[in-house]
């Protein structure tokens, strides 16, 4: 799609040095899939929530009781 636009001069200076665009075109059509990308994986972490990691605590505890199922299995054979 062919559009006109007035971009600021420093911000597109800063695009193709920041993308390593060799042309104005290739820096804003670099700074638009990053920023879609950007944007894509908010998304993306926004729909899974939060992490419920456990504690330090119920890990020492898992493993005190497989530890004690080991154990008992031992006894037991």
């Amino acid at each position: 799609m062919k559009t006109t636009i007035d971009i600021p001069d420093a911000a597109l200076a800063d695009a193709m040095r920041f993308t390593g665009a060799k042309t104005k075109r290739e820096a804003v059509v670099k700074a638009l899939e990053s920023y879609n990308r950007q944007h894509r994986v908010q998304d993306l972490v926004a729909s899974f929530g939060t992490l419920d990691f456990a504690s330090n605590d119920q890990i020492e505890a898992g493993d005190l009781e497989a530890i004690a199922l080991r154990q008992a299995a031992d006894r037991e054979s």
